[in-house]
């Protein structure tokens, strides 16, 4: 079963390019409240990273630096050489109530040439970015896009996260029960039900999930619903179709359950968010 397509499917994230060439100056980053992300991928020349405790990373091979959320940052070129770059924002159609945003780490890394499929990407993107065929703009778009689900799939394949949901989609006995659940979310999950997929007892499969995801199954679960609430309701979808597609016997269950999380009643929630 499939890790990523059901995530990518529900919860969109899309990039924009918004620099490609030689970068001689200083820029800097500072999205509010964890917004935006950011990823900028290095062709050639070299830079500092600088982050907002004024930790310096010195980068001098061709490599992906990756904030999946907003976090302050300023890249320092080389004197000399400047430093080729491709820059793109990361925007979520709602990064709180995006579970992909959140399940990264803050900052990511790659050196591309230990990376062959990253590097086979990037190759790609560069191609474009750097020249001058018609269409570019909005191909370059996409192939970030495409770009940021190999960074993905690198992060499972590596196990780069050892908590949380990634850690738990990378493990050999969790990665069914929450790829299932994220596919059916309307599903009367019980801990039995999901231990069973586990092939475990249910104390050894709700301890070791509360190991690996910092999460008990249940609390997963509801949170999950939730985020496919916010996603559905961000669509325009009503209430009562929103508590159908997410296990709710009616619309009352899903907004009592709603508010406990939010603080907030979905319909107050949508309307807020829509009017953005």
């Amino acid at each position: 079963m499939d890790k990523l397509s059901e995530i990518l499917k529900r919860f969109n994230l899309h990039a924009d390019v918004f620099f490609t060439g030689n970068l001689c100056s200083v820029i800097e980053f500072d999205e509010p409240k964890g917004g935006r992300g950011h990823i900028h991928i290095l062709k050639s020349g070299a830079l500092t990273l600088i982050d907002k405790k004024g930790k310096k990373r010195n980068v001098a091979q061709p490599s992906v630096l990756f904030f999946p959320t907003g976090r302050k940052h300023r890249i320092v070129p080389d004197p000399a050489i400047g430093a080729d770059l491709v820059c793109a924002s990361i925007d979520y159609q709602d990064p709180i109530a995006n579970p992909v945003a959140h399940a990264l780490p803050p900052f990511l890394k790659f050196q591309l040439s230990r990376y062959p499929d990253l590097k086979k990407a990037a190759k790609w993107l560069f191609r474009e970015a750097f020249g001058d065929k018609s269409g570019r703009a909005p191909m370059i778009d996409r192939l970030v896009d495409i770009f940021i689900i190999q960074v993905l799939r690198q992060v499972l394949d590596d196990e780069k996260v050892t908590h949380g949901m990634l850690a738990g989609l990378s493990h050999t006995h969790l990665a069914h029960v929450i790829t299932s659940i994220h596919a059916q979310p309307e599903y009367p999950w019980s801990l039995d039900s999901m231990a069973e997929l586990a092939f475990m007892s249910r104390s050894k499969f709700a301890d070791l999930f509360r190991e690996v995801v910092e999460e008990t199954p249940g609390e997963y679960l509801s949170n999950w619903r939730m985020s496919v609430a916010q996603s559905e309701l961000l669509k325009g979808h009503s209430v009562s179709i929103v508590a159908d597609k997410v296990g709710y016997e009616n619309g009352s269950a899903l907004a009592r359950a709603f508010r406990k999380k939010t603080g907030t009643s979905p319909k107050n929630w949508q309307q807020a968010h829509l009017v953005k």
